[in-house]
């Protein structure tokens, strides 16, 4: 169904693109009509979080570190050896886990490890940048990181209804008091300071053209301002997530949920 989907569209562009040449060549040239200014930034209502909290094992934490140096030093055998050899699930929209390959073949195949930008790796160091986590019910033993903030659901949605915008569009400040700034530089003037509550993230949000700069997220505030708020003060809603086990050889990546597409 999405490939006749596609091909209609196309097809469709196709003869509205030559349909356009055609009437084009009757009638006499006109100037590009400029694009219409953007939709202004309008309040909207301030919807609380409350940020999940660390996971309560000491060794969970200890793990984590295991798993920032195999990732610092790209140690695929490190890696390896924290993750379960046998019984890796990967879901998308069914699990596509190879069950006669081992989980760190799997895990690779999930995160892009390979790609030759590094990418997999940095996915590894943001999962161990993570202390949060919860059970996952549907598989006893194993939790899942990041740890959903607590939202009022109703709240929530009557939040998308009111601004007519997508779950994804929308993160949370990981503490009270995030600086919403002007420009997206670390020193830009502060106009805004943010409670704990939810902030829709704006579709022109682009990464740094330089590299070593830091990220930024372009972002609009409750108050209806607009603003730029460093990448890592902020933490989506939904997205992938790594699963972990414990056995009696410490903490092992089980699963994952999301990753590259298939």
């Amino acid at each position: 169904m999405r490939r006749f989907l596609i091909t209609s569209v196309l097809a469709l562009t196709a003869l509205a693109a030559l349909s356009c040449a055609a009437a084009q060549a009757q009638q006499p040239q006109l100037l590009p009509l400029k694009p219409p200014p953007p939709a202004p930034i309008k309040p909207y209502a301030a919807v609380s979080v409350t940020p999940p909290q660390p996971y309560g094992d000491p060794s969970f934490q200890t793990f984590h570190k295991q798993l920032l140096d195999a990732a610092a030093h790209k140690d695929r055998a490190a890696l390896a050896k924290l993750t379960m050899v046998q019984g890796f699930f990967w879901i998308q929209d069914k699990d596509l886990a190879d069950k006669n390959k081992s989980g760190i073949d799997n895990l690779a195949k999930a995160i892009g490890l390979d790609a030759k930008d590094g990418s997999g790796w940095d996915v590894v160091t943001g999962f161990a940048n993570d202390p949060t986590a919860t059970d996952l019910p549907e598989h006893k033993g194993v939790i899942c990181s990041p740890a959903d903030p607590n939202i009022d659901p109703k709240a929530f949605e009557a939040l998308g209804n009111a601004t007519q915008s997508d779950p994804s569009e929308w993160g949370y400040p990981l503490k009270d008091g995030t600086e919403v700034r002007s420009a997206p530089q670390p020193n830009a003037p502060v106009i805004e300071r943010l409670g704990l509550n939810l902030v829709r993230v704006l579709p022109d949000t682009a990464p740094p053209s330089d590299a070593s700069q830091p990220a930024f997220l372009h972002v609009a505030t409750p108050s209806g301002k607009a603003g730029f708020i460093a990448m890592d003060a902020i933490a989506p809603l939904g997205g992938d997530e790594m699963c972990y086990t414990k056995d009696a050889g410490g903490w092992k990546i089980a699963g994952y949920f999301g990753g590259v597409a298939q």
